[in-house]
């Protein structure tokens, strides 16, 4: 599976990609530069929504625009790039930003949050109800990082990207409550932490590795890696499925924390790859509120 590049970006800390299957564009976001970034493969043409503050990850919503988890709290933003505070449930905690956020089969807003430092457990993660009311669903938590919800609606994956492990939930689609915390991947020593992910229609996990040059493709049953796409880019952050048979693989990445001679090395860090599987994808979920 050869990777090609997109959008040479040079994203400091591209994150969050989300494909909407309605307009067959991508949309992610540069955390650190507080941009949205568009692309249109049809067109192959990109473009950015400047945002007000630091962007962990942005979300369609059905009913028009978008929801975005920043470091001030959930927004609503429109076409036009206005943003209007939904609510900030860690006004109390300056230090700490969201992160990495995506809906769940029922589109309601998952996202969690971290320290700046990166280094200590003030994160939490959060659920944005479509009736716009936020709860705290865990606590504890260093990096919040990727999610992804079976087709059964049964289970939901979490990764806190430290632990260098995925894992699995009992999830209640009715009330979004988790229960029977269990670990069913866990990435090797030298092979960098866990970032964001995706699932297949198949319910494989494609997990990218930051620091790691890679997205690797497990299956969450038996905890057995089935494969690894090498990327260009040492800092691979998050990925998703798109296209028209959702069979292309979207590869976010980022330049932050890498000296002259790895960028020198590797110049399309921060870029936007893609790759054509083998499998097919499973759609990213608008926000239904």
């Amino acid at each position: 599976m050869e990777v090609q590049l997109v959008v040479d970006a040079k994203a400091t800390l591209g994150e969050g990609p989300t494909w909407d299957h309605r307009t067959q564009r991508l949309y992610w976001v540069d955390i650190v530069e507080k941009k949205i970034h568009i692309y249109d493969p049809k067109k192959n043409e990109t473009s950015q929504i400047p945002v007000d503050h630091q962007i962990g990850a942005v979300v369609v919503r059905e009913s028009g625009g978008f929801i975005a988890a920043t470091e001030n709290g959930f927004y609503a933003i429109n076409e036009q790039g206005e943003q209007t505070l939904i609510v900030d449930p860690e006004k109390e905690l300056p230090h700490n930003r969201f992160n990495d956020g995506k809906c769940d089969p029922v589109g309601r807003f998952w996202a969690g949050t971290m320290h700046f430092d990166e280094d200590k457990p003030t994160g939490s993660l959060y659920v944005l109800d479509r009736d716009l009311t936020v709860r705290k669903m865990l606590t504890g938590i260093t990096i919040s990082n990727g999610l992804a919800w079976t087709s059964d609606q049964k289970t939901m994956y979490y990764i806190d990207s430290p632990t260098k492990q995925v894992a699995a939930f009992d999830f209640d689609l009715e009330t979004g409550e988790l229960t029977n915390k269990r670990i069913v991947v866990t990435i090797p020593d030298g092979e960098g932490i866990p970032d964001g992910m995706t699932i297949d229609a198949d319910g494989n996990l494609w997990v990218a590795q930051w620091g790691g040059y890679k997205v690797s493709k497990w299956n969450p049953h038996t905890g057995e890696k089935l494969g690894e796409i090498k990327v260009p880019a040492k800092q691979v952050t998050s990925c998703v499925f798109g296209g028209e048979n959702l069979d292309e693989l979207y590869i976010t990445s980022a330049r932050r924390g890498l000296d002259e001679k790895e960028l020198e090395a590797y110049p399309h860090s921060g870029g936007l790859f893609r790759v054509k599987t083998d499998v097919k994808g499973t759609e990213s979920v608008f926000f239904k509120g």
